[in-house]
């Protein structure tokens, strides 16, 4: 099961990455003319996206944390942190890109509530 869902994790970061790069280069994608025609959509797929690709991304990483100072954080949760800053604060050095506030802010309500979600899941002990 595990080995499903770390497959899981890297196809849907693949997918992301491809959506990113079809953005970055200005390409058409049937997923963005949906977007287009529902309120708000944008935002809600910032919030959908890496808020699923952070709760697979957990599951993939067996909910291993690390400490900051008094708190502790999931590393996938903040390998995908790092990776959605870098790639909003990345559009400003692109044409066909802008950079939006609201959209890091969706995308880290979504990071959020998905950790929780994941928090929320019991967890059996590791058999490794």
């Amino acid at each position: 099961m595990q080995k499903l869902i770390i497959a899981l994790a890297v196809a849907f970061f693949a997918f992301i990455l491809w959506i990113i790069y079809l953005a970055n280069t200005g390409g058409h994608s049937p997923f963005f003319d949906f977007i287009r025609t529902q309120p708000n959509g944008d935002k809600w797929g910032h919030f959908a996206l890496f808020g699923l690709l952070n709760f697979v991304v957990v599951l993939a990483t067996r909910y291993r944390s690390l400490s900051l100072g008094k708190f502790r954080i999931y590393q996938g949760t903040l390998g995908v942190l790092i990776f959605v800053i870098s790639e909003e604060i990345s559009q400003v050095f692109i044409a066909t890109r802008t950079f939006d506030l609201v959209d890091l802010s969706a995308d880290f309500l979504g990071i959020s509530l998905s950790v929780l979600a994941a928090f929320a899941i019991p967890k059996k002990p590791s058999t490794t």
